[in-house]
């Protein structure tokens, strides 16, 4: 393997993505943006409404929206640090979708999420069953210095 990282992420609000760019940077990582083939509107982003997009999607489990575009040659990275917002407990399912898409078999996973409240716990179980075949290190949910984190992580 090459030992290079990629920092995967997805972002409805811009949170996620602040966290996963200050990775990117401390950790030398190509940055990868899971972006939908479908951009979320404002309106398919309201949870409180039940019919909104992302209220539609969380409440399917099989729901797998598509993404625009896959990463070019997974072979090369070795380490990916995947990060997402908790929405309803678990990760978005087009997180599922990037998951089920990318070999990620003997690849090191460090899950990051951003959260108002939830903790990553039940992401974490839920990422392992769409991934069993990667190599998962516990996750957290950043608050404060995303950098610092990561290259903890990386250096355990």
């Amino acid at each position: 393997m090459s030992n290079r990282i990629l920092v995967a992420y997805f972002s409805a609000s811009g949170t996620t993505a602040r966290a996963a760019k200050a990775i990117a940077q401390a950790v030398g990582g190509d940055l990868y943006e899971i972006r939908p083939a479908v951009p979320y509107t404002a309106a398919d982003l309201d949870w409180t409404n039940k019919k909104s997009r992302s209220s539609v999607e969380m409440n399917d489990p099989a729901c797998r929206p598509a993404i625009a575009a896959p990463v070019e040659n997974m072979d090369q990275y070795d380490t990916v640090f995947l990060g997402f917002p908790i929405w309803w407990y678990v990760e978005p399912r087009i997180v599922d979708t990037f998951l089920e898409g990318h070999a990620l078999a003997g690849k090191r996973v460090i899950p990051f999420a951003t959260s108002g409240g939830s903790s990553i716990d039940g992401a974490t179980r839920s990422l392992q069953s769409h991934c069993p075949q990667a190599k998962w290190v516990q996750g957290q949910v950043l608050h404060g210095n995303p950098a610092a984190w990561a290259k903890r992580v990386l250096a355990d």
